[in-house]
């Protein structure tokens, strides 16, 4: 039967587009079911700053009138502008390569019409959408701020001649119970020699006034990390009205200087990978039960952010970013530990890690591209 390829233009066909994975991985352990209102909010240019910057286009492939795949074709004036690159990213597809290829060949085609020489992904709009295929790690479930994807997808994308342009590991492992001595001793010597100290808060409306420092601090930070464009102050406020509004205070570590500025942070969540896939995409009508118990009732962290600004990065600040997470877990009942995606020559955070029974590279997801 013909292949069928379909541009997504309404709200209810992007509403298609975003559920088409629920079926593809309908019964599968380890994929995590994303909200479906912040998969439209994303997706949507009414709703995501990114797209004062940027342009997308998003298709579905049909067989015998049903969806089989999906991809989304993303342009981002910086990046075509400075590397005559496009991204592709929201791609799924079943094991068959004719559909893959037409969607890879699509996007390819849109993109070339735009002035790119080359497209890689999968990738979002910024560092903070869905990015990296998973390319080890297929028998564990995946947080709610990572990809899950079958194995076949990177045989698809090796037979359309695509190469690793970037891999990033993740960790999983059991909370530490105590500190290793050395960082005990480095965070005493720290915080007197350097001047700085982690904020205490009281509650998260007071937290939220330091949003804008860590944002500022991520861009800092990651500027120079692949694939990374600096957020704006819209994309700034999007974001911290997107995360929060949704954290715990206490799972949320900032480090300021004796000026108050901030110079480093860890932005954790209790994992709510089980209670999305009890939700099943949506909060209403009953999905926010499954979400709010994990929320207050949780044994598993998921270390989503942390970040030190470059000039303090040498400085230890790590140390009291990893003291204040280890005493905090240890109160809360937190007993695993779950990391995003670092890149795997981020020696300095994955030195720092070793020093814990934490299992590093058991799970890596990579960053595919094509030159055309």
């Amino acid at each position: 039967m013909t292949l069928e390829i379909r541009e997504i233009n309404t709200k209810k066909e992007l509403k298609e587009f975003i559920k088409f994975p629920f079926e593809l991985y309908k019964g599968n352990p380890y994929y995590v079911t994303p909200l479906i209102d912040f998969e439209m909010s994303t997706l949507l240019r009414e709703k995501n700053p990114a797209f004062d910057d940027a342009e997308a286009k998003y298709w579905v492939v049909e067989k015998d009138g049903k969806i089989v795949g999906r991809i989304a074709a993303i342009i981002l004036e910086k990046e075509l502008k400075e590397k005559k690159l496009a991204r592709f990213g929201w791609i799924d597809f079943i094991d068959d390569k004719e559909v893959s290829q037409t969607l890879l060949e699509t996007a390819k085609s849109w993109a070339k019409s735009k002035g790119a020489k080359g497209i890689h992904g999968p990738m979002g709009f910024t560092d903070l959408d869905f990015e990296g295929a998973l390319i080890s790690g297929f028998d564990q479930i995946a947080t709610q701020a990572t990809i899950y994807n079958y194995s076949y997808y990177i045989d698809h994308f090796r037979a359309w001649n695509m190469e690793i342009a970037a891999t990033w590991v993740e960790l999983r492992g059991k909370a530490p119970s105590k500190n290793p001595e050395k960082i005990n001793r480095a965070v005493r010597i720290i915080q007197e020699r350097f001047k700085v100290k982690v904020k205490d808060f009281k509650n998260t409306k007071e937290m939220v006034k330091y949003a804008s420092g860590v944002f500022e601090v991520l861009n800092q930070a990651y500027s120079g990390l692949y694939g990374y464009v600096s957020l704006t102050q819209k994309q700034i406020d999007y974001y911290v009205d997107q995360y929060f509004g949704f954290i715990r205070k206490e799972f949320v570590c900032i480090v300021v200087n004796e000026n108050e500025e901030v110079v480093g942070f860890a932005l954790t969540f209790p994992s709510l990978s089980k209670a999305f896939q009890k939700a099943k995409g949506s909060l209403y009508p009953f999905g926010f039960i499954h979400v709010l118990k994990a929320f207050f009732s949780n044994d598993t962290a998921d270390l989503f952010l942390i970040c030190v600004k470059p000039e303090y990065q040498k400085l230890g600040i790590h140390a009291l970013i990893f003291d204040y997470l280890q005493k905090v877990y240890k109160k809360k009942g937190i007993k695993y530990m779950a990391s995003g995606p670092m890149l795997e020559d981020n020696k300095n955070v994955l030195n720092t890690w070793s020093q814990f029974d934490i299992d590093i590279g058991k799970i890596k997801r990579s960053c595919f591209i094509k030159q055309f």
